[in-house]
């Protein structure tokens, strides 16, 4: 057996549900939707009915989903959108976020110094979930903070519930990226009681390229892309609605079958690091913490034992077969220590020893047996 796919996390094949009801759009509604005539008309229905499927998935109001190119997208939209507008009416020129978020978060809200808003990081625990106590340090009302549900290098959950608990006494904005967590378990946007919060298709079956943003009504935000009045005028240009449709239809996938896909990957991977550990023994350790998602598994090996080589380590596993990554697909391209790890509080040589498995559902125990098998080389291989 070859080339086994353990990279979900950073995308997932499509669905070929989707991919057909994708096809069979695109050759028979090809309407702009803004366009008056039958042709448009149709493609506006469905386009409409997209985003009620999409919305009854969070328990959210459809006025209340924006369709997007994507979870970086939609980060740069909320995180920008509503400090920008929180700073310019309100005169709110604080903001913060965790130390663990994705870079459109980080790199979205570092931009706005330019304005005079002031970024802060709270810091995370060694899983790299959130250390709740940081929360103190969020000291001005009506300010903006994000913070991911799922950590997407490292799976680690954050308790939202606790965070908005906290900080919904101080009147705080709260963003959730939720792109690792969107439609692999159950979400419910009122019961959280988030202000905004992003998915992206790509990471259940659905397009590349199609993400929705969440933002509950009344909360202050401004566009991003202007030219158009689409999306009620805060995401300017022709909607991608061959990809929205194949992302709504991923979405009905997953109300039918996400128990069922969850259970799947959680034997996946508590059989993977089982056996993980049996090979490696103390030479190992998993990051995340016990309540991390069971789509994610990272691993870092102990750099004094073996070799910390990020590239050598990648480039093994995939001359052998196995698709893994060091952690986001989005930063993983340069092949830097992982920011993530580091702020976990393990140090760079344990952070380059670290490699992500993401599961998906179409991933079997037999591929896991012929990873493990390929590991069983690695640790011959790359010990000291």
């Amino acid at each position: 057996m070859k080339n086994m796919y353990f990279d979900n996390a950073a995308s997932s094949p499509i669905d070929p549900r989707v991919l057909k009801i994708m096809s069979d759009f695109s050759r028979d509604y090809f309407g702009n939707p803004s366009s008056v005539h039958s042709f448009g008309r149709k493609a506006k229905v469905m386009l409409e009915e997209a985003r009620e499927v999409c919305a009854s998935f969070i328990n959210a109001d459809p006025s209340e989903i924006y369709f997007t190119s994507g979870g970086t997208e939609a980060n740069n939209f909320i995180a920008r959108g509503i400090s920008q507008t929180l700073f310019s009416d309100y005169n709110i020129s604080k903001v913060y976020s965790t130390e663990g978020e994705h870079p459109s978060v980080l790199e979205s809200l570092k931009s706005l110094e330019q304005y005079g808003i002031v970024h802060s990081l709270l810091k995370l625990n060694g899983d790299s979930s959130l250390n709740l106590t940081e929360l103190s340090n969020v000291n001005e009302e009506y300010s903006f903070f994000s913070v991911i549900h799922t950590n997407n290098e490292t799976g680690a959950r954050n308790d939202l519930q606790k965070i908005v608990h906290k900080l919904k006494k101080k009147n705080v904005f709260i963003h959730t990226d939720a792109v690792q967590a969107f439609g692999k378990e159950q979400i419910d946007v009122k019961k959280l009681n988030v202000d905004a919060l992003t998915a992206s298709a790509h990471k259940i079956g659905g397009p590349k390229g199609t993400g929705l943003a969440y933002i509950k009504n009344g909360v202050p935000v401004s566009g991003l892309i202007f030219g158009g009045s689409q999306e009620r005028n805060r995401r300017g240009g022709t909607e991608n609605i061959a990809g929205i449709i194949g992302f709504a239809e991923a979405v009905k996938i997953r109300m039918k079958e996400m128990e069922t896909d969850a259970t799947h990957v959680r034997n996946l991977k508590n059989t993977f690091s089982k056996e993980l550990k049996n090979i490696f023994a103390d030479n190992i350790s998993f990051n995340g913490g016990d309540n991390s998602s069971p789509y994610i598994l990272s691993v870092t090996f102990d750099p004094e034992k073996f070799k910390n080589d990020t590239e050598a380590i990648l480039m093994f596993f995939d001359i052998n077969g196995i698709a893994l990554s060091a952690g986001s697909a989005c930063s993983s391209g340069t092949l830097k220590p992982s920011r993530v790890i580091c702020a976990a509080r393990r140090n760079e040589d344990e952070a380059k020893s670290t490699i992500r498995i993401s599961f998906g559902k179409q991933n079997t125990l037999k591929e896991v047996d012929y990873a493990l098998e390929v590991f069983r080389k690695f640790e011959k291989k790359f010990k000291r």
